[in-house]
């Protein structure tokens, strides 16, 4: 698990072998030959008895050989209290676990003889995971910010058609997206002054009955861009797509990732929502709809309608086509990353050209915890 928790895993991986070695060091006289004793961070990636090939975070790989006697504790995600870590055996060491390791580093520069080391378990990681993105899924919201009260230490968010008032504490945690990444571990530590009118946000806390306000736990926001408009060009090999977009009327090159949502609009879907924004009302299908397109009926709001719709790719783009995206602001000399596109919607932007709230309720619905 390389997402949502892995910095937070990271910490708590870092503090109990911290407490680790403090306890070491008060048990035990100063010893010179302590200079070389190192702490490594990483996932396991092979094992041969008592020898581990750990992929550290940094990107490099390390040999560990644990010695005889060497403190193996198994730390529950979330957990840095070595005092309820578990002693395990070297065997219950599989690929895949998350470990941090001391011990002594070789004259090779590659090898670590562990006298220590401290696991959280792939399976726990997973299921901290899960409950987390359950929990996001469950107690969160996203929406348009509208307006900041700094003193007031509150937020109004535009989710959908309702306002929502978001109230924060000192308990409070906030993040912030990077300017080129739609990645969450690479959203930053931030605070209320720092979201603006106009940025998209997710918050996670306490609803009211009627979902008007929310006590927020968590909270992330970012500034992206809405892009509408006919496609240019595609070009598949470096991941780009080429944009005239309608409000600035200047070509707007995208980068498609990994991480970018990429849906269709099926046509009948595409016409219903179009005559929505217009005030009026689809009429009933007289003909069997396809599978394809009663999955993605125009019903509830845009979260679920992108749920149910398919993934799509940069070969299912053609030129001409309209699509509308929401995408990071970028960095200087860099491309904007498409957080989310969607194709098939050149009825909803002949109805409204300007259809820019129609993206950003969802923009970000599948950020936190999200391995997405």
């Amino acid at each position: 698990m390389k997402k949502s928790v892995v910095r937070g895993l990271a910490l708590a991986l870092f503090l109990a072998i911290t407490s680790l070695m403090l306890s070491a060091q008060a048990a035990a006289p100063a010893n010179p030959a302590a200079a070389g004793v190192v702490k490594q961070l990483g996932s396991i990636r092979r094992i041969t008895g008592a020898d581990l090939s750990l992929a550290t975070d940094q990107g490099t790989e390390l040999a560990v050989k644990v010695q005889p006697g060497a403190r193996i504790l198994r730390l529950a995600p979330g957990q840095t209290n070595l005092k309820v870590a578990a002693p395990i055996l070297l065997s219950d060491l599989q690929p895949g676990d998350r470990i941090l390791v001391r011990g002594k580093l070789d004259a090779d520069g590659v090898t670590v003889d562990a006298s220590a080391v401290i696991v959280m378990k792939q399976q726990d990681i997973a299921q901290r995971k899960q409950q987390e993105l359950i929990d996001w899924q469950r107690r969160g919201i996203g929406g348009l910010v509208k307006q900041v009260d700094i003193q007031g230490g509150s937020i109004t968010l535009s989710v959908s058609s309702k306002t929502v008032m978001v109230s924060t504490t000192p308990k409070t945690t906030f993040k912030r997206y990077a300017p080129d990444s739609v990645k969450w571990e690479d959203a930053t530590p931030a605070q209320l002054a720092d979201i603006h009118p106009g940025d998209q946000l997710r918050a996670k806390g306490n609803k009211n009955e009627d979902g008007t306000e929310l006590a927020a736990e968590e909270i992330v926001a970012g500034t992206f861009r809405n892009i509408s408009g006919l496609i240019t060009s595609v070009d598949p090999a470096q991941g780009n797509l080429t944009v005239q977009d309608l409000a600035t009327k200047k070509p707007v090159t995208v980068k498609i990732t990994a991480d970018s949502q990429m849906k269709m609009l099926p046509a009948q879907v595409a016409k219903g929502l179009a005559m929505r924004m217009r005030g009026a009302t689809p009429p009933a299908a007289s003909a069997p709809r396809d599978a394809g397109a009663d999955a993605a009926r125009p019903r509830g709001d845009l979260n679920q309608l992108l749920a149910r719709l398919p993934a799509a790719s940069l070969g299912d783009l053609q030129k001409g086509e309209a699509v509308m995206i929401v995408s990071t602001q970028g960095s200087p000399g860099q491309p904007p990353v498409a957080v989310t596109l969607l194709g098939g919607v050149e009825p909803i932007l002949t109805a409204a050209p300007s259809a820019e709230s129609f993206l950003t309720p969802w923009s970000l619905a599948s950020v936190p915890a999200g391995d997405q």
